[in-house]
């Protein structure tokens, strides 16, 4: 008898990733991708119903991740280097739980081996979004969905 071999994301840490598994531990919410306020008092950072003009609506993926940042100068690119800062992210992240010493969570693809659980268990916003073009910068805050933290 073998013994079960835990997975990546509980041997190791975010730094000892290979591009594969860090990339495989998004779980497609999109809710990285979905405009943000801050709060200029608290610094706190509240998550908006609008997506990013490149976010697909319904599958809550980039339409062009690849070039993603051409068209998007101001898209945070994730980075283990940057595991510290992610407390904007919303707390169901696999890149936050990871970067806290936490297990992903039941519905998370990699656990569940479905890509659609994230949306069945509606932690993802899709078709629940507003395209970024539909809604006037200075109205994004009627569309306040939750604050991370």
């Amino acid at each position: 008898m073998t013994a079960k071999t835990e997975p990546f994301w509980k041997r190791k840490t975010l730094e000892q990733l290979d591009p594969d598994e860090w990339e495989s531990l998004c779980d497609g919410c999109g809710l990285c991708c979905l405009q943000k306020l801050e709060d200029e008092e608290d610094g706190g950072v509240y998550y908006t119903r609008i997506a990013c003009k490149l976010l697909d609506l319904q599958t809550c993926r980039c339409s062009n991740y690849a070039e993603r940042k051409q068209h998007v100068p101001d898209c945070i690119q994730l980075t283990p280097a940057d595991a510290g800062e992610f407390r904007w992210l919303p707390p169901t992240c696999a890149y936050r739980l990871v970067a806290e010493g936490k297990d992903l969570l039941p519905w998370h693809h990699l656990v569940c081996g479905d890509p659609q659980a994230v949306h069945d268990a509606r932690i993802s916003q899709a078709g629940r979004m507003l395209a970024e073009a539909s809604v006037a910068e200075e109205d994004w805050e009627d569309h306040l969905i939750f604050r991370a933290g």
